[in-house]
């Protein structure tokens, strides 16, 4: 039978998700070429990574700190830590799988159809939207800001509870469990600023299939037709599907991390088994 990990070898394996290969950064790289802007040129780099370049000096100074803290605690007080319960993996799989399913479902929901806008007074047939209103991000970004707010309160409460989870484990996922607390705490606001410049990107996505929409027009000669923009193969149709996308690729991102725990976790089972 293999030994405990460490919580650094738990830690490296913890990092090992590349994220620049994530389905967030190929979305935006392929945007940015078909917008014929330029795309960026960074080396791949992997989580750890861009995670040392996120953190400063004092944070580098913390984040050790708690690491010496972390792999002291099997060991607090003198005496080995008491073996927790054993780990259904299989359980937390299914709950962490149903948990991605239902916000997969509510990030790939239809957006709500237009209402028809309020009759006039004189009783003559009610009017509805005006098409060309959703060529302004203005009718998509709050809804993808509230989406982002959605998914981001159900991952904050998945993480948690997986993070309590594994702590009922070896020495070692617990050290895992406390070292994920520590690190959540830490980049918090980074993260936020990430998923905060989103928006832009897809703004600017509008901005593209609107422009490529008309230029497409011109050349055939043909006249506009707004109330089929939103009809399969339309332009504000095609730009829903590519909402769904970033949406979806946001939520890969953000999943890096309860992946992480989950294949630690498996990891260390499967380590003590041999």
């Amino acid at each position: 039978m293999r030994g405990a990990c460490t919580v650094n070898d738990l830690h490296g394996m913890y990092l090992h998700h590349r994220l620049n290969s994530s389905r967030l950064v190929v979305l935006l790289q392929q945007w940015a070429r078909e917008d014929g802007a330029r795309a960026a040129q960074a080396p791949q780099q992997d989580v750890a990574q861009v995670l040392s370049q996120w953190l400063g000096t004092v944070d580098a100074v913390q984040l050790s700190r708690a690491l010496h803290a972390i792999e002291s605690l099997p060991s607090a007080g003198g005496t080995a830590a008491a073996p927790g319960p054993a780990l259904g993996m299989a359980a937390l799989d299914r709950f962490v799988q149903k948990a991605q399913a239902d916000l997969t479902t509510l990030l790939t929901a239809r957006a709500a159809a237009p209402k028809p806008l309020r009759a006039r007074a004189d009783n003559t047939p009610v009017e509805m939207p005006d098409p060309q209103a959703d060529a302004d991000f203005a009718a998509h970004g709050p809804r993808y800001l509230e989406l982002q707010r959605q998914m981001d309160t159900r991952l904050l409460a998945l993480r948690a509870q997986v993070r309590h989870a594994i702590a009922k484990g070896s020495p070692a996922l617990r050290q895992l469990a406390a070292l994920d607390a520590v690190m959540e705490q830490m980049l918090s606001a980074r993260e936020q600023r990430l998923w905060a410049s989103l928006p832009g990107h897809l703004e600017r996505r509008l901005a593209h299939r609107h422009q490529t929409h008309q230029q497409a027009l011109q050349a055939r000669g043909q006249a506009d037709e707004p109330p089929r923009w939103r009809q399969p193969g339309g332009w504000l149709w095609a730009f829903e599907q590519d909402m769904q996308a970033l949406l979806l690729a946001e939520m890969q991102v953000r999943l890096l991390p309860i992946t992480g725990l989950q294949e630690a976790a498996h990891h260390e089972k499967t380590g003590q088994q041999e």
